[in-house]
């Protein structure tokens, strides 16, 4: 439905005569609605596995497995995530065998992620069907897939370095 008011006083029955007024120009919902679906998506394919259900654990999985060493405060500020939320997604991922913690070969204070064998296997495992989640936009031209790809990922990086310049935790 086109953004406006409704001049009928007859209940809407389908979702496609909505009209979502304020919200059909509100970004944020947009992006909370497509990161429900996207999610949900997500979860259903990763059902029965370590990581699925709830945010973070994938992040945090793949980015081990690409910087073998990393600090959570790293994964956390690149998650979009506070310090303590990524410390218990850290430690559920410690307790299944995914992830060991070492002492920062330079500052003992600090811990080093790595993945174990298992965590290497599931990472594998979960990067293979991640890289399907293509399908679930299925119905979008690869032109367009990739301009928002773009689009989000410049938003995505200026967002993350607007906050790490002013010391702020997302």
């Amino acid at each position: 439905m086109i953004s406006g008011k409704r001049s009928s006083t007859q209940p809407v029955t389908r979702v496609e005569d909505v009209d979502l007024g304020v919200l059909d120009d509100t970004l944020s919902f947009f992006i909370r609605s497509l990161n429900l679906a996207v999610t949900r998506d997500l979860d259903a394919r990763l059902d029965g596995m370590e990581v699925a259900r709830g945010t973070g654990k994938v992040t945090a999985l793949f980015l081990i497995d690409r910087h073998p060493g990393i600090r959570p405060s790293l994964i956390a500020a690149a998650s979009m995530k506070d310090r303590s939320a990524m410390a218990r997604i850290l430690e559920d991922m410690e307790k299944n065998g995914l992830i060991r913690r070492e002492p920062d070969p330079e500052d003992g204070r600090v811990q080093a992620l790595h993945l174990t064998e298992k965590g290497e296997r599931v990472s594998r495992e979960v990067q293979a069907i991640v890289r399907q989640s293509r399908d679930f936009f299925h119905d979008i031209a690869d032109e367009e897939y990739a301009q928002v790809i773009d689009l989000l990922r410049g938003l995505y990086w200026r967002i993350v370095k607007a906050h790490q310049a002013k010391g702020t935790r997302l």
